[in-house]
């Protein structure tokens, strides 16, 4: 008796795993065409690294490598030097010359930016799009200072 009982049960687990397929099949499916569609993403998302700048022009970031310091993988490279008073870079006494971001490293945790004293390095909302060369996943500090194109749709938080 046992064999047959088993058999009806395999039969009813099967006649439910079939029911959700079924159920699913009359949903509209949640496929986005990225980039051509925003992303439905939430409020909190971190992405894509930006470096700030003053309203009068000059950088944000002071050379300090504390986002370099707080940066769990080793993702960012901060390389500092003098500013020249004549002709600054920053407000500070040091600015940063070399600044890099490496996406094949980040995990996007933000310490970076809790670490930042001048709120220089911000993640945007922008999702870093896919590469075919491993150079270009290293963004350089020219890329960082432009703002990205956010392509995403702010959705409420569940």
């Amino acid at each position: 008796m046992s064999g047959l009982g088993d058999v009806v049960k395999g039969t009813v687990q099967i006649a439910e795993a079939m029911g959700v397929t079924l159920k699913q099949l009359t949903k509209k499916p949640v496929t986005v065409e990225y980039p051509d569609e925003p992303i439905a993403m939430f409020p909190r998302y971190r992405g894509r690294h930006m470096l700030r700048r003053y309203d009068n022009g000059l950088e944000r970031c002071i050379g300090c490598s504390l986002c370099e310091a707080a940066c769990p993988t080793g993702a960012i490279y901060v390389d500092a030097a003098e500013n020249d008073p004549a002709n600054p870079h920053s407000p500070g006494e040091r600015y940063a010359v070399t600044y890099e971001v490496n996406f094949m490293r980040c995990i996007f945790c933000g310490d970076c930016e809790e670490a930042c004293p001048v709120e220089a390095v911000v993640l945007t909302q922008s999702i870093p799009l896919p590469e075919r060369d491993r150079r270009s996943l290293i963004m350089v500090k020219e890329q960082l200072l432009e703002p990205p194109e956010a392509n995403i749709a702010i959705r409420p938080e569940a």
